[in-house]
């Protein structure tokens, strides 16, 4: 079993002043495979200098030097896949095929393209007789969720560190090890010391710490609403700037004339990627009534095919969920939704054929409203509801009427006709007939989704100011 009692602070391992450690559990065996240090508010100052005395170097690099290090990050993290992959799969239990498509390589991706983005940005214009700059935001907090170890790492690091920010990172403490990895990676990159810091621990210790801090100029954090509104409560006190990517309960509408069995097949394998645990997975499927009997039979049969199993095995399609709370409270909303009479198409509460171990949950099927509970709240698990429409004005309503706007897709005969509907909806980003995502574009949301983007240059563009020099 690994112990860590460290944080990594200006480029070096140093012993944290925790008194206690937090256990990291893999999902699919329930067996404790490491410790890391329960961080303190002292260990937070610490990084938070090194961050500080980084900064005035970094912030003035130049944008060649930044493109060259993201560049030898991405390399060295593509040298080092099976590593992280292996990394992510135990301690979430991400399949692994789906580790180092969608975690691995996609953080590759993510990097480069911030390498790319970066002469793109508007770093200087002039506006009569004022030059107006663009400056790094200062020192960034990072809060990282536990879905994406890795990747939900970079795309915030990446993008402050394109910026000419320093970061100090408090990575989920259900998946710490992956953020471990990074920063030996950011040493062969050539980044300089303290432009990259991590404190483990608590999001009311660490995490908390961080947001207050005075020492930090912008919060960045990847999480549930609670947490982002705690985030903007406690920045709100100093005035600090605040990047949210929070929840989602996206809608996937499938209008008249549509290719239904494409639709559902697709969109099931998009909510249940995962294991679900994807804030912007299409959880609510808008059907046209008389065609909901067989969007039914088609998601039921879709979700009947996914293998759920080891996480190891390249045949698995859907692994545990990522740890114990998770798994009572995917299973809570499945109790309650049963219990309140929402039909049951597939899945349900009993454990996968086989399993008796792990933190695994059948894929699951509901056919109700958009009043039931389990349409309304995020499950962040592989549950789907499929709800009924009369006619493409109430298709809208209902995707529109939502706490959320994270994501969300349409589906029609004519793409053209698709992107109408989507223009109506109020979500940050909406798939057109199932198109794959452009990760260059920007990812984020409306409402209780959040505040701000991520990805590509619009992902950068969040760690800057403005400056106006006249004259």
């Amino acid at each position: 079993m690994i112990r860590r009692n460290q944080i990594y602070v200006n480029g070096n391992w140093v012993d944290s002043t925790a008194d206690s450690f937090l256990e990291v559990v893999n999902p699919a065996t329930e067996e404790v495979i490491a410790e890391v240090a329960r961080g303190t508010a002292e260990d937070v100052d610490v990084a938070v200098s090194a961050a500080t005395a980084a900064f005035d170097g970094w912030s003035q690099s130049s944008v060649d030097d930044r493109v060259t290090v993201l560049r030898a990050l991405a390399d060295v993290i593509e040298s080092n896949g099976e590593e992280v992959t292996n990394t992510i799969l135990a301690e979430i239990g991400q399949p692994v095929t789906w580790a180092q498509k969608a975690s691995t390589e996609m953080t590759v991706r993510d990097l480069r393209n911030f390498a790319d983005a970066l002469p793109e940005v508007l770093w200087e214009e002039k506006i009569g007789n004022a030059s107006v700059y663009r400056l790094p935001a200062g020192v960034v907090g990072a809060i990282t969720a536990w879905n994406g170890p890795i990747r939900s790492v970079c795309l915030k690091a990446g993008a402050a560190i394109a910026a000419g920010c320093t970061v100090v990172l408090k990575s989920s403490e259900v998946a710490p090890l992956t953020p471990f990895l990074l920063a030996g990676y950011t040493e062969k990159a050539g980044l300089p010391a303290g432009v990259f810091n991590i404190v483990t621990g608590t999001g009311p210790e660490v995490g908390e710490a961080i947001v207050t801090h005075p020492g930090v100029d912008m919060v960045s954090l990847t999480g549930s609403v609670r947490a982002g509104s705690r985030v903007m409560e406690l920045a709100a006190q100093s005035v600090k700037r605040v990047a949210l990517e929070l929840g989602g309960k996206s809608a996937n509408v499938i209008l008249p004339g549509a290719d239904l069995e494409r639709a559902v097949t697709v969109g099931v394998q998009d909510a249940f990627r995962n294991s679900g645990q994807a804030c912007g997975a299409l959880t609510r499927f808008l059907v046209p009534r008389d065609q909901l009997e067989e969007a039914e039979a088609l998601a039921a049969a879709t979700a009947d095919s996914f293998v759920v199993g080891d996480p190891t095995d390249p045949a698995t399609h859907l692994g545990p969920l990522a740890n114990a709370d998770q798994y009572r409270r995917v299973r809570s909303h499945i109790e309650r939704a049963i219990g309140e009479g929402v039909k049951l198409v597939a899945g349900g509460l009993e454990r996968p054929d086989g399993l008796d171990k792990g933190f695994y949950v059948r894929p699951t099927i509901f056919s109700g409203t958009n009043k039931d509970r389990i349409a309304r709240e995020e499950v962040f698990g592989p549950v789907v509801v499929i709800i009924p429409f009369d006619g493409e004005d109430d298709a809208v309503r209902i995707a529109n009427d939502t706490d959320y706007g994270l994501a969300g897709g349409v589906w029609a005969a004519d793409a053209e006709h698709a992107r109408t509907v989507a223009r109506r909806l109020r979500t940050g980003r909406v798939r057109i007939n199932g198109t794959p995502l452009d990760m260059r574009a920007p990812h984020g949301g409306l409402k209780l989704s959040g505040i701000g983007r991520e990805m590509g240059r619009h992902g950068i563009e969040d760690y800057l100011e403005y400056q106006a020099l006249h004259g």
